[in-house]
C-alpha cells in the first residue's frame, strides 16, 4: 500500500515523502494513529499543498528539537542507585529511569527516544544519546552514584 507520511517514522521515511508499507502495517498502526495518508488520487492532488505545509511543521519541529537539544546538552543528571561488592548494581539503570530523572528536571522525553544500547550495570559517568526528531539528536549525561545511607 503506498501512504503519504506525515511525520518522520524511523525506519520508513520523513514527512511528506510517498513510500511503500505492508497493508497490515498501514491499516492497523499507522492510519489508526494519524501517521500518514493513503495515497489515492484524490490525497495525492491536495499533497502538493500538504507538501508545504508539512515543510513548514517539519522546520519548526526541528528548530524546537535543536532547542531542546541544546538544553540537554547542558543538563547532567546522578541517577543514585543500590551497589554490591566492587561497583556492581542490584539491577540496572534502564531509559526508564533516565526518563524519570528528566521528568523531574522538567523535561518531558518518552523513553523510547533515550537510546540506550545495553542497561547500565556499572557506577560511572555515561552519555546517553537521545533522538528528539530525525536529525537532531543530544547526548545526556548520566552519572551512576551509590546510595548514600
Amino acid at each position: 500500500m503506498e501512504v503519504i507520511l506525515k511525520e518522520d517514522i524511523l525506519n520508513v521515511g520523513k514527512m511528506g515523502e510517498v513510500v511503500r508499507v505492508r497493508d497490515g502495517y498501514a491499516r492497523n498502526y499507522l492510519l489508526p494513529r494519524g501517521l500518514v495518508l493513503v495515497a489515492n488520487k484524490k490525497n495525492l492532488k491536495g499533497f502538493e499543498h500538504q507538501k508545504r505545509v508539512i515543510a513548514a511543521q517539519r522546520e519548526r519541529v526541528v528548530k524546537q528539537a535543536q532547542g531542546l537539544g541544546e538544553k540537554l546538552a547542558a543538563v547532567s543528571l546522578t541517577i543514585e542507585v543500590k551497589t554490591g561488592e566492587e561497583g556492581r548494581l542490584f539491577g540496572s539503570v534502564t531509559n526508564i529511569d533516565i526518563e524519570k530523572a528528566l521528568k523531574a528536571r522538567g523535561f518531558d522525553i518518552e523513553r523510547r527516544k533515550i537510546h540506550l544500547d545495553e542497561p547500565i550495570k556499572n557506577l560511572g559517568d555515561y552519555e546517553v544519546p537521545v533522538r528528539l526528531a530525525a536529525d537532531v539528536t543530544a547526548a545526556v549525561k548520566v552519572s551512576v552514584v551509590p546510595e548514600e545511607g
